[in-house]
């Protein structure tokens, strides 16, 4: 709980200077993004390390799932240099050992077998697993906040394939839909 307070305190510090998350959610930082990207943890049976978070930006729910789970090694991917400069000097601050930065575009980072995928508002669904389809392997866990769009997202895919995916209603918000599965995604129909 103190590395997500220092989190926090970090966060809105940083927002002063950087627009990382929208000035109305900071009222309700805990709640909107603290609590948000933790609820992750907990449709992820095995949480299986390496842990990918793609597209991390202002550190969700990446820093969240690293502050959570020091045992578990989480690769944050952003490709803005402002953002990898925030997300390094948090992971710093925070003292999070388990955590790195790949500072770089997801197709520039080199390939590995990934335990658990995340991704928050990084790019529709059939774009963002086509893009992360070399990193997932027959256990690879997907945990995908989607907002409101989650249910047409998943309908949106190839008939065939969609059933690997299911939407979780998101314990935070009662519109938002968070798409989870398991698998491997072939970016090859």
């Amino acid at each position: 709980m103190d590395r997500l307070a220092k989190l926090s305190d970090l966060l809105i510090a940083e927002n002063a200077s950087q627009n990382l998350v929208a000035k109305a959610t900071i009222p309700i930082v805990w709640q909107r993004h603290i609590a948000d990207s933790a609820q992750l943890l907990e449709l992820v049976p095995a949480t299986q390390a390496p842990w990918l978070d793609l597209g991390s930006g202002a550190g969700f729910p990446g820093l969240v799932i690293a502050a959570m789970r020091p045992d578990l090694e989480v690769i944050l991917v952003e490709s803005r240099k402002r953002r990898v400069d925030w997300l390094e000097r948090a992971r710093e601050g925070l003292a999070l050992e388990n955590c790195r930065v790949a500072g770089c575009r997801l197709e520039d980072v080199e390939r590995f077998d990934a335990g658990t995928i995340s991704a928050r508002a990084f790019a529709p669904l059939d774009r963002l697993l086509g893009l992360a389809a070399r990193f997932s392997t027959k256990t690879t866990d997907w945990v995908l906040p989607k907002g409101r769009s989650a249910a047409q997202e998943v309908q949106g895919l190839p008939k065939n394939r969609r059933k690997m995916f299911h939407v979780e209603q998101s314990q935070t918000d009662p519109d938002a839909g968070v798409v989870v599965g398991r698998g491997q995604w072939s970016a090859k129909p």
